[in-house]
């Protein structure tokens, strides 16, 4: 199995924030260890690696994860579902409902 974390720098030149605490989550739990490898996709540079494989994927949110096995791609654009799926972590149901709004801002808390 193969991994591939892909992280997105915004036209600003700033990392996303998203991804950059998706990245602070793997590193925290050890689990960047299990990631293959980590591509940018620069949103000033359409040619970029994470760019070109975004395209190539059809996906359009960062951070996503590219989890190859048996000939197959799967993309995982949920971090959670990555991380219980592949990575064997569940998480805590404010985990989920936190990227569930950062996910979709046109929702609100109750």
């Amino acid at each position: 199995m193969k991994i591939t974390f892909v992280k997105k720098i915004l036209a600003s030149g700033e990392p996303c924030p998203k991804c950059a605490d998706v990245e602070q989550r793997l590193k925290a739990t050890g689990q960047i260890e299990k990631i293959d490898e980590t591509i940018v996709a620069d949103e000033r540079d359409p040619e970029s690696p994470g760019m070109v494989l975004a395209k190539e994927l059809d996906v359009n949110r960062a951070p996503f994860f590219v989890v190859e096995q048996d000939g197959e791609a799967k993309v995982y654009t949920v971090y959670f579902k990555f991380a219980k799926e592949i990575l064997g972590k569940k998480a805590s149901v404010a985990e989920q409902g936190k990227e569930i709004l950062n996910d979709n801002p046109d929702l609100d808390f109750i």
